[in-house]
């Protein structure tokens, strides 16, 4: 008994440090692994999933509209006076109870290729509704990676931050030594203080601007807004500051494979459709119809299924209704399918300039991100070198504390330009490499 007491005290002692190690184990997100939850999870993409779901059913209903409908019909009368027997359209005086039942039916066999046209403008939505979606799943992907590259710029800024904090908070207890030996005036310490203050506040700054960026990625992740989250950082050996293509070589790829521009592209055939749909309407319209019927009647000696057998009955016919006039609305549908073609045509070449700026920025922006990243380092090396300087000298009393917090200030100035130009670059890198079709990875 005493031994399985101890094994069973192991055993929960392992599960208790099992528990805690899985709590205190925070997932590391790639980049790949936000984009991938992101399609999966954005309610954007779910929307342009369901609008591409929606588009499938309209094409069922359209292809439908070529079968015959069926309906059932049934009746029950009481008559009292002069009137028309409905089974035997007999004129009686009598007290009459009648039963009717029905079934009809009809098709339409021509109606101006109205229908034909509708399964063919159908067809095309779902395949703009695919492009649709891939847009979105675009969208969202473009957002994930200036978010993901955004935290990681603000936690590098973190650092930079903490840094300067730790050095100020030095400087403090060394101006405070030489205050007391009297080597230097009180405004001196002062200022050394107020420059802590500010790198804290600095700090401060530098960590809420970091969890703003959190809160976007998860919302574009659409986690829970309690589950933690932790990027994984960059390699930094990895370089982007090649650019090989011309930009007019990059925007006519992006033409070739955006799904916007395929989805403008079948919105003019769709509104085409419309145009064939609308003319339909200046020509007749041909039915086939049928039905069966039977009856009873009260004022019948025959039994009630005696009468339905004697009393069914069967009917086909054609039915063709010719347009004449109708207030031209068809005139003014084939107008206004007209429009909508221009219409389209008019947002396909939006669409077209508009892919156009985003290839323009990125490219322009990609240039001017690798020469000011080379010229953001050189700056922090001497900056940084300057700053050391400054430090020695300070620690030596050759230099006032006005003097070392300009210097401080300018190479972390420095620091936060090469910041921003390695992720610029990072990412106008990435844009190109999307807009020419290839993957985003870092």
């Amino acid at each position: 008994m005493k031994r399985l007491q101890i094994l069973l005290m192991l055993f929960l002692v392992h599960v208790g440090f099992s528990q805690t190690n899985d709590l205190t184990t925070k997932k590391i997100w790639t980049l790949q692994d936000c984009i991938n939850y992101a399609v999966e999870n954005n309610i954007s993409i779910k929307d342009a999933t369901l609008n591409k779901s929606q588009a499938d059913v309209n094409y069922l209903e359209a292809k439908s509209s070529r079968l015959p409908n069926l309906t059932a019909s049934a009746s029950q009368s009481f008559t009292n006076g002069n009137s028309i027997d409905p089974i035997t359209s007999d004129y009686v005086s009598d007290q009459i109870h009648s039963t009717n039942v029905s079934l009809n039916s009809s098709v339409t066999l021509f109606q101006g290729n109205q229908i034909n046209n509708q399964i063919s403008q159908n067809a095309l939505l779902i395949s703009q509704s695919h492009f649709l979606e891939e847009e979105a799943k675009n969208s969202i992907i473009l957002s994930v990676l200036e978010n993901y590259l955004q935290i990681l710029h603000a936690k590098e800024g973190i650092t930079i931050a903490e840094n300067n904090l730790k050095s100020t908070e030095q400087e403090v207890k060394r101006a405070k030594a030489r205050l007391d030996a009297g080597t230097i005036a009180l405004s001196d310490y002062t200022e050394a203080q107020s420059q802590a203050s500010t790198n804290k506040y600095a700090l401060i700054n530098a960590k809420n601007t970091y969890q703003q960026y959190v809160i976007a990625l998860k919302q574009l992740l659409e986690l829970n807004p309690t589950q933690d989250i932790e990027i994984e950082p960059l390699d930094n050996d990895m370089e982007y500051s090649s650019i090989l293509l011309d930009k007019h070589v990059i925007y006519n790829k992006a033409l070739g494979i955006m799904p916007e521009v395929n989805a403008s592209n079948i919105a003019i055939e769709a509104s085409e459709k419309d145009l064939d749909i609308a003319k339909g309407g200046y020509l007749p319209t041909l039915s086939l119809t049928s039905s069966l019927g039977t009856g009873y009647t009260s004022i019948d000696s025959n039994t009630f299924s005696d009468q339905f057998n004697v009393n069914f009955n069967q009917r086909i016919g054609l039915s063709l209704n010719i347009p004449i006039f109708n207030r031209n609305k068809t005139k003014a549908a084939v107008k206004t399918a007209k429009i909508n073609i221009e219409k389209a045509e008019i947002a396909k070449q939006s669409t077209e300039k508009e892919i156009y700026l985003k290839v323009e920025t990125a490219y322009q922006n990609a240039l001017s991100a690798q020469e000011q990243l080379v010229a953001a380092e050189s700056s922090m090396e001497a900056a940084k070198q300057s700053y050391e300087l400054a430090q020695k000298k300070y620690e030596l009393g050759g230099l006032s504390t006005t003097d070392l917090v300009i210097s401080q200030n300018t190479y972390t100035s420095a620091q936060q330009d090469y910041l921003q130009a390695k992720y610029l670059n990072i990412l106008y890198h990435q844009l190109l490499e999307f807009y020419q079709g290839n993957a985003i990875t870092l």
